[in-house]
């Protein structure tokens, strides 16, 4: 009978290697994620998720703090027409009521083109398409760090 080889064959020490340089990847892979996106508020990551669970599209924050403005962060998405502009915000409210905010105004809610949530710390902002292209708020609000917001893709 013959005893296996103690020293690891090509194809193995290729496998392991391969194996290290594939985990050592996705390390840096999730540090450069970390450090690309800044940690936002518990609210605001509640607001995203909602709004994503209605399918919102294009999601940004702009965070305000360095600029002088009247809140923090403005979340913005965009619905494909009015029922969906309308179900983000719905769906934006109901969970941050969950959590046991409240917004302090909201406008725009029967147009449901422009529907605006204020939550002092944080506006939400949920657009038609025609009226995110028409009034820009990224464009007008140009000092402020914008935050991409990765679309949910299905898998």
């Amino acid at each position: 009978m013959t005893q296996p080889s103690p020293r690891p064959t090509r194809a193995r020490k290729t496998a392991t290697k391969t194996a290290k340089t594939t985990k050592t990847a996705a390390k840096t892979a999730a540090k450069t994620a970390a450090t690309r996106r800044p940690k936002l508020p518990k609210s605001i990551q509640t607001a995203l998720d909602a709004a994503s669970g209605r399918k919102a599209l294009e999601m940004v924050v702009l965070d305000l703090r360095k600029s002088d403005a009247f809140t923090d962060f403005f979340v913005i998405a965009t619905g494909a027409n009015s029922r969906q502009v309308q179900a983000i915000a719905d769906a934006v409210e109901q969970a941050l009521k969950a959590q046991g905010s409240r917004p302090a105004y909201v406008e725009g809610y029967r147009s449901a083109e422009w529907i605006l949530l204020d939550y002092f710390d944080f506006v939400v902002h949920v657009f038609s398409p025609s009226a995110r292209t028409f009034y820009g708020l990224e464009r007008l609000w140009g000092t402020a760090k914008p935050i991409a917001i990765e679309e949910d893709t299905p898998e």
